[in-house]
């Protein structure tokens, strides 16, 4: 058996978490499994890197940095690869030190490893600096290092592109090396090893009744991570849900059952929902007096587009006497270049368009595969958050899945209000066992 292994930095903060790893690790391959283990940098590692970029920046043109809401702040660097080639550079160099750091603790444990990077492992990547996208492995050394006996530790985060530069995959990047490198080789298990012990139903710092998930599909865990379930970045769902390699979900820090992320087993009956998640980077915009002729749609999400803003929840209004609102969202982060673009758009129409913009929203949602084949669903949401006098403001569907705009304030009380109206307290926890 091979299984894939990967360590966030939590799991590798300090040299005696790091030992623990060492530990764990050797104990897996003494059952008799090779082992490949990925690694993030050190706790707060990356950031101080970014850190010194920020230094430097603040002496030229801008500032670059990471934060929770993706892989780097848009700077007026924007664009520079020459700049963007060197913070990868920089930044990937914290998953090499946790790497080396890892292979000598199990040397000394009595082990043998050795430590690999990204050009090393063979993981081939586009030419994208900050946020590549895997192309291919050519895994020949891993395979060979595991037949000569070696755990092998690869640096994740990182790749080569065809120009063999170095380049970086984003925020969450070591959780997608580690998918797809257990795609790659065919493991039959790649185990996700961090400071929580598994998916919850909802947030547990939001309500304290959450339960953790035994099993949870390919599909649900997509849509939740894309909310804000901050478990699993969506690249390394997408790659497992894409090759079928099953993920485990689980603490690094006991030998606890965590939750298992798998297809969707037909055979037996899944939980209607089977979590609640909660979007607080979310930001309405409503555009009124929209000239209703073909081509106008087009024009104003062409704009945003151009501008690399991602459009979530869209509905428009009926025809009034030629022109109609348009109202959708966007991140929160990106509301003012939203904004700034649409003032900008020239249209055909009546009269002047105006602009309207409301960042003090959230979206709720409830994802569970037993949506396709029970009805009601949705009505029984409304008529919970109608129990609260929550006001809906919008509303999306999709086969597992129905996500609604309030105001911010309601935000966490609609989230255990949903969390307990679908028996999520004490119903199962098991969506795909």
């Amino acid at each position: 058996m091979l299984i894939v292994q990967k360590f966030g930095g939590s799991s590798v903060a300090t040299l005696e978490r790091i030992r623990n790893v060492a530990q764990r690790v050797l104990a897996t391959q003494r059952t008799g499994q090779d082992v490949v283990v990925v690694v993030s940098a050190m706790a707060g590692e990356t950031n101080r890197l970014i850190g010194l970029a920020n230094q430097l920046a603040s002496e030229g043109e801008g500032q670059v940095g990471r934060t929770s809401k993706g892989p780097y702040v848009a700077s007026e660097r924007a664009g520079d690869r020459a700049h963007e080639r060197e913070l990868d550079q920089l930044v990937s160099t914290g998953e090499n030190v946790s790497a080396a750091l890892l292979a000598m603790a199990i040397q000394n444990a009595g082990g043998r490893a050795i430590s690999l990077v990204g050009h090393q492992i063979g993981l081939q990547t586009d030419a994208t600096y900050t946020n590549a996208r895997i192309l291919g492995f050519s895994h020949g050394r891993i395979r060979q290092e595991l037949t000569a006996g070696n755990v092998v530790v690869c640096a994740g985060f990182q790749g080569l592109n065809a120009a063999g530069n170095i380049t970086t995959l984003g925020r969450g990047g070591s959780d997608t090396s580690a998918v797809a490198l257990a795609a790659a080789l065919k493991a039959d298990v790649c185990e996700i090893l961090t400071d929580v012990d598994g998916v919850y139903t909802t947030d547990p710092r939001i309500e304290p009744r959450a339960r953790k998930i035994q099993r949870i599909t390919y599909e649900e865990m997509l849509e939740l991570a894309s909310l804000g379930a901050k478990v699993l970045q969506i690249r390394s769902v997408e790659f497992a849900m894409k090759f079928g390699v099953p993920v485990h979900v689980r603490s690094s820090l006991n030998e606890s059952e965590g939750t298992w992320i798998v297809s969707e087993q037909k055979s037996l009956e899944s939980a209607v929902v089977t979590g609640v998640a909660l979007d607080r980077n979310e930001a309405k915009v409503t555009l009124t007096n929209v000239p209703d002729v073909p081509g106008t749609i087009a024009s104003i999400f062409g704009v945003l587009a151009a501008a690399d803003i991602v459009v979530d929840m869209i509905i428009q209004n009926a025809s009034r006497g030629g022109s109609t609102d348009v109202t959708f969202t966007v991140p929160e982060n990106d509301l003012k270049k939203a904004v700034a673009g649409l003032r900008s758009l020239e249209l055909p129409g009546a009269g002047p368009m105006e602009i309207l913009s409301d960042p003090d929203i959230c979206k709720i949602s409830i994802v569970g595969v037993g949506m396709r084949t029970h009805a009601g669903v949705a009505s029984k949401a409304f008529e919970i958050l109608g129990r609260e006098n929550i006001n809906i403001q919008m509303v999306s569907t999709s086969e597992i899945k129905v996500s609604v705009i309030v105001h911010e304030r309601y935000g966490e009380l609609a989230l255990r209000a949903l969390h307990a109206g679908f028996g999520l307290h004490e119903g199962p926890t098991s969506s795909a066992a």
